[in-house]
């Protein structure tokens, strides 16, 4: 059975994939009129998003979507570094990865903090919060009120990771951040030498490398 995916073009030149009908869940004014993003079926989703513009492109196992008037490199001959496949188990799209991270954000230990979700005034949490250079994946605060900027990669991370996460943190310096402690975290399965060495001259900038594992128990005995 073929994936049906969404494709966002990022500002740096990189995309980032969503799972078609999540992302029309979230992004309900891009649902084609007259569907509905859980009960319509993905092909009737995609023949609606085509019929508004969207581009198309398939291979033998993934249905790509890209917004009218997106420019993407091309995705389907090649991945690029944050699709690359990964020789170990890893979450299959990054929003899986977002996901669990802010569902379990308290369990997360940066620099002895522990950390929640950043809420605003409005009730808007801190879920692929909203910018004016994009959306941070996942925006945090600890008890001090100092913020946790979240730049995630479910796969190896390129050196440009370092360019978005300070990018997103001078954002948030520079409105809701205003006279409070600004941090980056940077999560991905695998962290690159060259990142290593770009984050040791960048202060405030925290590399972590996430774990995938899971077990099997017996489910026979009666509890």
């Amino acid at each position: 059975m073929k994936r049906f995916n969404i494709v966002v073009a990022k500002e740096d030149g990189g995309v980032e994939i969503y799972a078609m009908k999540e992302w029309l869940r979230q992004n309900p004014k891009h649902v084609p009129s007259g569907l509905d993003a859980t009960s319509s079926t993905s092909h009737q989703l995609r023949n609606g998003l085509r019929r508004e513009g969207w581009s198309v492109q398939e291979t033998g196992s993934e249905i790509r979507l890209i917004p009218p008037g997106s420019v993407v490199p091309d995705i389907l001959d090649g991945d690029d570094d944050d699709d690359a496949e990964a020789t170990e188990a890893s979450f299959g799209l990054e929003f899986q990865l977002r996901d669990f991270l802010a569902q379990n954000i308290s369990a997360i230990d940066v620099n002895g903090k522990r950390l929640r979700l950043y809420v605003d005034p409005t009730g808007r949490d801190g879920v692929e919060f909203p910018t004016a250079t994009g959306p941070i994946d996942v925006l945090a605060v600890d008890d001090s009120g100092a913020f946790y900027v979240f730049e995630l990669k479910r796969a190896r991370t390129p050196d440009r990771a370092i360019g978005q996460v300070t990018r997103y943190m001078g954002w948030v310096q520079q409105t809701i951040g205003k006279d409070k402690e600004v941090n980056g975290v940077i999560v991905a399965k695998e962290i690159s030498n060259g990142l290593r060495y770009a984050v040791s001259v960048v202060p405030n900038v925290n590399l972590f490398e996430y774990e995938v594992a899971f077990r099997l128990r017996s489910a026979q005995d009666v509890q």
